[in-house]
This record gives C-alpha cells, structure tokens and sequence, in this order.
C-alpha cells in the first residue's frame, strides 16, 4: 500500500499561511520548510554573519506568523513580503554596525576545508558586507537582492515598492561604487588568486 501524497506539496505560499491561521500546524511546518533556508542565505549574504542571521531569519518568520490571522490572499505574496521583512531587518541590524567598532564584532564562524579558505572566505565576506554598508540604503538593498539573492527586477521592485526602472538605476549605481570601493582591495583579498594567468 502507497502512502499518501503530501496534501501541501503542490500548495502555494499563501494557501500554507492561512491553512496556519485556520489552526494547522502541518502547514506552518511546511511552509518554514520551504521558505526558512531561502530567508537564513539571504539574512547570511547581508550580514556576513551566521548567527545574526539565524536571528533575523527567526525574527522574521516569527513576524510572519503574527500576521498570518490578517493575511489577505492575492494582495502580495508571502515570499515577497518576507523578502522585504528581511531586507529591513538586515539593514537595521547595518546600521547599528556603523556606530560599532569592528573589535567589538564577534568572528562569523565558517566551516571552510581549511583554514587559509576560511580566513580569506571569511575576509571576502567581511568586505562585502561593509562595502554594502557604505552604499545609500537603497542601492545596498537592489544590489543584495539582485546579485546576492538572485531575483529578478519585478520582484525587487515588488519587495522595495519602487519601479523596475528605479530597481535597475539603483543596481546599476550601487554596482558601480562597490567597485570603486573594493578596487583597491582585489589583491588584499585575494581576488587576483582566482584569475586564470
């Protein structure tokens, strides 16, 4: 005898969060198993760091299930707004590096195959996210979402409630001061290693 199929395995985002707020569990557990590794690798590439980013992610699922009561279905969709929710939380979290002095700042904890990986990997990361931390918001935020997350330009301007035109002049632009940024560092961070001679 077969056993059944998952009767959530085909079901949208949006129909998982309200079978949630109608009392389901099973649906809140598969709904965190579909969008929870996409929300902690978006939270890790802003951050930098793994377990500020376990934070926001759990921040940020928790906020998800706060509002699920209230849930409107065809009004967005659940992984925009999460997306968003993110974005914002990761960006919060920015800010307040600023004012910290990067001793303060615990090392990320990198499970690379060796220790000179690591240190570069993590070296790499560390410039990135400040770097990131140096573009106007905005940009910062097009750039992580595009080139880190991966996502169209419809989406982010969905998720930044901004035009694709907007979407694609403040990628453009933050693209162009990353690289002003980090010109000087390729070699510091071993960039010139990886190229082909």
């Amino acid at each position: 005898m077969n056993a059944s199929p998952d009767p959530f395995a085909g079901a949208p985002d949006e129909a998982l969060l309200v079978a949630y707020a109608n009392g389901d569990g099973q649906a809140a557990r598969f709904l965190t198993a579909r969008l929870l590794p996409r929300v902690l690798a978006q939270a890790t590439r802003m951050l930098g760091t793994q377990t500020e980013a376990e934070d926001v992610a759990q921040d940020a699922m928790m906020r998800l299930w706060k509002i699920a009561p209230d849930w409107r279905q065809g009004e967005a969709q659940v992984s925009t707004w999460l997306y968003r929710v993110v974005a914002n939380l990761c960006t919060d979290r920015l800010r307040k590096r600023r004012s910290v002095s990067l001793d303060q700042v615990a090392e990320p904890l990198d499970a690379a195959p060796s220790v000179t990986a690591q240190m570069q990997t993590q070296a790499r990361m560390s410039a990135l996210s400040d770097a990131l931390a140096q573009l106007p918001e905005r940009q910062a935020q097009a750039v992580s979402l595009r080139h880190l997350e991966g996502l169209a330009n419809p989406e982010i301007a969905q998720i930044m409630d901004i035009s694709v035109r907007s979407v694609e002049s403040l990628t453009a632009r933050g693209k162009r001061a990353l690289a002003d940024i980090m010109a000087g560092r390729k070699a510091e961070l071993g960039y010139n290693d990886d190229e082909p001679e």
